[in-house]
């Protein structure tokens, strides 16, 4: 997973995320640092994004199946790195593979701790490598129509869109020369499903296949649950939730993705590849479009800090006077929009 979405505002973000207690109460995560917190449609690692964490991570003497948000880096530095920069670091940790997290020393030791947290995103995106270069997909939770309105104020229920969620390990480090703590995460992977397996396959030097990963998904809120609540759930009954899902859905996107610095709308448009002629809109397109404008139209409700903040980086647009609805709409055509994909099996 080398690239992620996550543009809710902090507000929808936080009620998204709602979850029951061990009453049965329906509650929302508080959000530790959400001052911090920033939407993104393109963020890749060194970024900071918002995790799920147990309160008694924080409050030892907390209910453990209590939930927090808390906005961390992507990319794991674990706590007994000595150097005084953590960019010195000489490895890669944006990603841990299920194999080996018990195994090597960087995730261990917060793993065996119950440092497990899940990292929340609209989806994640995959490359296809071909002739004529790579391919991006955008690769998420099949969505209902309901994701197309976000409820109003006080409503119990989130109704928006359903954010995919994925098994990460956190860990905290505390510079040797003192100063604040740094909160960052690693995203787990296991061998990619059968649904998106087409992405990643390539072939080694043996002439066989190779299936290449994708990031451990947690679908449901029994799973979430179990992840995140270390004291009642131990290590070795957890990862066994860690594994791969066929309840995903992708379509194909603009290599505008391509660069991190474009961070906007565009990067998660469905295009149609090879398309002659046009394309009928289906009911996953619409969801689809009908949330990006919704992203970007705030109701009378919604508060400005709450809206992704980056029209302003649109390089595609051929006016500043358009919004991104209509910049949207025009590049996706009048009659309509592709289908989100999925294969089944």
């Amino acid at each position: 997973c080398g690239r992620t979405a996550c543009s809710l505002g902090a507000d929808n973000l936080r009620r998204a995320c709602a979850y029951r207690d061990r009453r049965g109460r329906r509650r929302q995560p508080e959000w530790i640092r959400a001052e911090r917190y920033r939407p993104s449609y393109n963020k890749g690692p060194q970024s900071s994004g918002p995790v799920l964490l147990s309160r008694r991570h924080l409050q030892q003497d907390a209910d453990s199946s209590e939930q927090v948000l808390m906005d961390m880096r992507w990319g794991l530095v674990p706590s007994w790195f000595k150097k005084d920069d953590p960019s010195k670091m000489q490895f890669n940790t944006s990603n841990c593979r299920s194999d080996t997290m018990l195994k090597k020393s960087s995730y261990k030791g917060a793993l065996l701790k119950g440092k497990r947290c899940v990292v929340l995103a609209d989806g994640f995106y995959e490359w296809q490598q071909h002739s004529g270069g790579k391919q991006p997909y955008f690769i998420y939770f099949p969505q209902s129509k309901d994701a197309m309105a976000e409820g109003k104020e006080g409503d119990e229920e989130w109704r928006g869109w359903r954010l995919l969620t994925m098994a990460g390990i956190f860990d905290c480090w505390e510079p040797p020369a003192g100063g604040e703590t740094l909160y960052t995460y690693t995203i787990i992977t296991v061998d990619a499903s059968k649904d998106v397996s087409f992405i990643h396959h390539r072939q080694v030097r043996a002439g066989k296949g190779a299936a290449g990963r994708m990031p451990a998904i947690l679908d449901g809120d029994e799973a979430i649950r179990k992840w995140l609540d270390f004291a009642e759930v131990p290590t070795q009954e957890a990862v066994k939730l860690i594994q791969p899902t066929e309840n995903i859905v992708f379509h194909p996107v603009s290599t505008f993705v391509n660069s991190v610095r474009n961070n906007a709308p565009e990067c998660l448009v469905p295009i149609e590849l090879g398309a002659k002629k046009e394309v009928k809109a289906t009911p996953s397109s619409k969801v689809m479009l009908g949330w990006l404008k919704n992203s970007q139209e705030g109701s009378p409700q919604k508060k400005e800090n709450d809206l992704p903040r980056w029209t302003s980086q649109f390089t595609h647009s051929p006016s500043p006077k358009k919004s991104s609805a209509d910049i949207l709409q025009q590049w996706l055509g009048k009659e309509g929009e592709p289908a989100a994909k999925k294969r089944k099996v």
